[in-house]
């Protein structure tokens, strides 16, 4: 089962927003994908939450295009800044990329993004969100939702 970005707002708008920020305090996160021999591949990347969906936007031929061209799994993890503090928490997203090749969208993506032409979007359909933190310097907090189920949460001493 999958939800694009809207639908998981709907069914956790605290932690789609803690999410949301947390990408948005850094510009650059790291993307997993998976290489044709099935080994991990990780990457750079920029995203985006746009319309009620997460973007991800690549350089024309790009390996991490052509790993979610072959195969459409990723696993996303924000930026966890400098030092060992992880404001917010660590948050990681995973699920499934869809190209879009449809002009309008992509028309729609460049207006509001301008990105360099030409390049690769990917629409996400997403499988799993977790959020890791400490609270109050004694338990470790792990949020984990997916699509059709209740958060979970669980403590850790």
């Amino acid at each position: 089962m999958t939800a694009n970005w809207a639908a998981f707002t709907t069914a956790e708008p605290d932690l789609a927003r803690t999410v949301e920020k947390r990408f948005g305090a850094f510009t650059h996160h790291i993307l997993a994908t998976l290489r044709k021999d099935g080994s991990p591949r990780t990457s750079g990347l920029e995203v985006r939450f746009l319309g009620g969906e997460l973007w991800l936007g690549m350089m024309p031929g790009s390996l991490k295009a052509l790993d979610l061209r072959r195969d459409p799994r990723f696993a996303l993890q924000a930026n966890p800044g400098e030092g060992t503090g992880m404001g917010g928490g660590d948050v990681r997203i995973s699920g499934r990329a869809i190209e879009v090749h449809d002009g309008e969208t992509k028309a729609g993506y460049v207006e509001e993004v301008e990105p360099p032409e030409p390049f690769h979007l990917f629409r996400t359909e997403l499988t799993e969100v977790v959020r890791t933190y400490v609270e109050d310097d004694t338990y470790l907090v792990v949020q984990v939702w997916t699509p059709g189920a209740p958060l979970r949460t669980i403590k850790r001493a």
